[in-house]
């Protein structure tokens, strides 16, 4: 297995494991509706980690396993498609590195993927400056990442098409 940066041409892939894994790994954490609703509107890949090159993929034998990042800017999750406006720089002395868009394939789910993505972020934001991180974690990514030290700082509904409304977990940890 290998963690890599993630580039431009990888973004079909990964957006076809984003979308498989948000559905699969969403069942008995999200209803149906919720999960085919969270994974249309807000998963996906966010071009600027890309561009920032804090975008990450896990491969094992050329297969796309796992991607997730690390985010030096503002916005805390989604995709292109839920940004608006600027994306601004976050000073790391005063403010938390963002860990964005984690996603597994669900056939390599609970094989410490996810926990191994974690810790090559935290190690690269801890490079950058940054002493802590934040992030919005899905239900089914909440117990990740308290296993992985961080604890919750409020839970909240995002409002998606439908009307649905889906939970997510704000959590954060010092590096």
């Amino acid at each position: 297995m290998i963690v890599r940066t993630a580039v431009a041409s990888d973004i079909p892939a990964m957006e076809a494991l984003i979308a498989r894994s948000g559905i699969e790994l969403s069942d008995g954490f999200y209803t149906p509706a919720q999960a085919q609703a969270i994974t249309q509107h807000v998963f996906g890949v966010d071009t600027q980690l890309v561009a920032d090159q804090t975008y990450f993929v896990i491969e094992e034998a050329g297969q796309l396993l796992a991607c997730g990042g690390w985010s030096k800017r503002a916005t805390l999750f989604g995709a292109d498609r839920t940004k608006q406006g600027a994306d601004p720089l976050l000073d790391p002395a005063t403010q938390p590195a963002r860990i964005r868009a984690f996603f597994v394939h669900p056939q390599a789910a609970r094989r410490g993927l996810g926990r191994q993505l974690l810790e090559h972020c935290s190690a690269a934001a801890a490079a950058g400056g940054f002493r802590r991180l934040e992030l919005a974690a899905t239900l089914p990514g909440v117990p990740l990442y308290r296993a992985c030290g961080f604890s919750e700082i409020e839970a909240f509904e995002i409002p998606l098409p439908g009307p649905i409304k889906v939970g997510l977990v704000r959590m954060g940890r010092d590096i």
